[in-house]
């Protein structure tokens, strides 16, 4: 049995430093303008501007989430009590974020139906103005949260972790048992952050809302269509819960270990393994963190290659950066 120098299991996003920055740049524009709407709003006595002020401390709320785990995922980067690091720690704070954001999406709603059964005066200038703010604040938000992902370029370098257990042979089916794994430092390939994803899908959110309000405003200035305000409500309302679902899919299929559809790579590895005359037995992929995934492959042959041998033809499979493979000889 040969073992190598140790390794760590840090599988964080390409870009995670800099989303992290973004993130925090957000929540300090945001509680600014926060502060600024609950202060004008109680020197002034404008519930409008209560209203909106309070609302998006929300959302403040939700961008400290998403800050939080960039800053927890990197601190804890080398810790050896996760076993395949910290790369999922930002779909966990998707996920919350996802279940944040269908609640808003809920409440909105719920505030809409109330005030379309009941009608109430609208101060339709001041209104106007506060969600215009809101507006001009989320999209220069929205712009800074944007993830640029499939801009990035791969310029890491590919290091290789390699343990062999390679047993006597033996009569029969076990005739050679090898386990090698194989852990790819590259960069990691270009793929979404769902952490940034969730806090992009906030202040989209709201953006959203507010173009609705602007519109219904206009038109209820203009016509007295009171009640196209709350309908605007209800339709952002479910706009919402349905980027909310969106996101809560994608991130749950990342913490439950779902296979990848995307890339193909299950079959790309299957492909590779089974073109040298092996027969892939087992195969298990798996997300480790934003451009990284993981594989077991167990395979059988008559006259099996060495473990690494197996490992070379998956090598540049850029998103791939942890594998293992177990090889068994048949009589």
């Amino acid at each position: 049995m040969t073992a190598s120098s140790s390794h760590d299991h840090v599988f964080l996003g390409e870009n995670h430093d800099r989303n992290a920055k973004k993130v925090w740049l957000v929540i300090v524009i945001t509680t600014v303008m926060m502060v600024g709407e609950i202060v004008a709003g109680t020197l002034y006595g404008s519930m409008a501007l209560l209203a909106d002020g309070w609302h998006m401390s929300t959302h403040a709320g939700a961008m400290l989430i998403a800050a939080g785990a960039y800053w927890y995922a990197k601190r804890e980067a080398k810790s050896g009590r996760f076993t395949f690091g910290t790369g999922k720690l930002g779909d966990l704070a998707g996920f919350a974020s996802a279940v944040a954001l269908a609640l808003i999406a809920l409440l909105i709603a719920v505030e809409s139906l109330v005030r379309l059964a009941s009608p109430v005066a609208i101060e339709f200038n001041q209104a106007i103005v506060v969600a215009v703010l809101g507006l001009g604040v989320n999209l220069v938000s929205a712009w800074l949260l944007k993830d640029d992902h499939h801009h990035g370029h791969s310029h890491g370098h590919h290091f290789a972790h390699e343990d062999h257990d390679d047993h006597a042979a033996h009569e029969g089916h076990h005739g050679h048992h090898g386990h090698h794994g194989h852990h790819g430092h590259h960069a990691p390939a270009k793929a979404a952050d769902n952490n940034l994803r969730a806090a992009y899908l906030h202040v989209l959110a709201d953006a959203l809302t507010s173009v609705l309000a602007i519109a219904a405003l206009l038109a209820g200035r203009a016509y007295g269509w009171i009640w196209l305000d709350p309908v605007m409500g209800i339709v952002g309302g479910l706009v919402i819960a349905r980027w909310s679902f969106g996101l809560m899919r994608d991130t749950s299929g990342v913490l439950l270990d779902a296979v990848p559809e995307k890339g193909g790579l299950s079959q790309k590895i299957r492909t590779r393994v089974e073109g040298t005359g092996a027969e892939v037995t087992d195969l298990h992929v798996w997300q480790l963190g934003p451009g990284h995934h993981a594989a077991i492959v167990a395979l059988c042959a008559r006259d099996p290659l060495e473990p690494a041998a197996y490992k070379e033809k998956l090598r540049d499979l850029e998103s791939l950066s942890h594998v293992t493979v177990e090889v068994m000889r048949v009589a």
